[in-house]
């Protein structure tokens, strides 16, 4: 029988703790179904190119583990094929940690969240760092963004999981906020201008 895919996720030891809390039959059932998928489907894809922001986990070579912040236009991490992420990287503080660390360990996780949806999106998988592809820069690239990326990495995609919104606080962009904000200017502007005309005139 073939493993499931979220067994990159529940180890031995990890089930072990799921069955003395009482939830290893749940996911077991999940599994059963089919469990988690290691395929970027349309709704991944779609979800993945509303994002302006995420989080990549890297792991050194004496398992210290890292998280490194990443940004841009929404989109800006790209879906190359079905088992494929890619984005531009760009200058930052130039500790190269998450570069280095793929040099000894190529297993990364990639952390996606939706605040104002309260939606969050869990990769697994494997990344590589490429510097020297003049198609795969123009694919990633946004020449708009006003900075000229150091490199590109690459996440093959093993396996990925959508949490449940518990726990997660809204929060909005400036860019939401201001465009709820223009509604309401809009709509106030309209009520004086009703007001203004019903007015009686001498």
């Amino acid at each position: 029988m073939k493993r499931p895919v979220s067994d990159i996720a529940f180890t031995p030891s990890v089930k072990a703790v799921q069955e003395r809390h009482g939830s290893r039959r749940g996911y077991s059932s999940m599994e059963q179904r089919g469990g988690w998928s290691d395929v970027v489907t349309p709704e991944l894809a779609q979800f993945v190119a509303e994002q302006d922001t995420m989080f990549i986990a890297t792991v050194n070579a004496e398992g210290q583990p890292y998280i490194q912040h990443r940004g841009g236009p929404a989109g800006f991490l790209k879906v190359i094929d079905e088992h494929t992420l890619g984005f531009a990287d760009f200058s930052g503080n130039r500790q190269y940690i998450s570069v280095g660390n793929l040099r000894d360990n190529p297993k990364a996780f990639i952390f996606l969240m939706d605040f104002a949806n309260r939606r969050r999106i869990k990769i697994w998988g494997r990344a590589e760092v490429v510097e020297d592809d003049a198609r795969l820069r123009q694919k990633l690239y946004d020449p708009e963004y006003g900075s000229e990326p150091e490199r590109m990495f690459l996440f093959h995609v093993d396996a990925w999981d959508v949490n449940c919104p518990q726990h997660i606080k809204p929060r909005f962009t400036e860019e939401e906020v201001g465009a709820s904000m223009q509604a309401l200017h809009d709509r106030i502007a309209q009520l004086e201008a009703d007001c203004c005309s019903c007015e009686p005139k001498d």
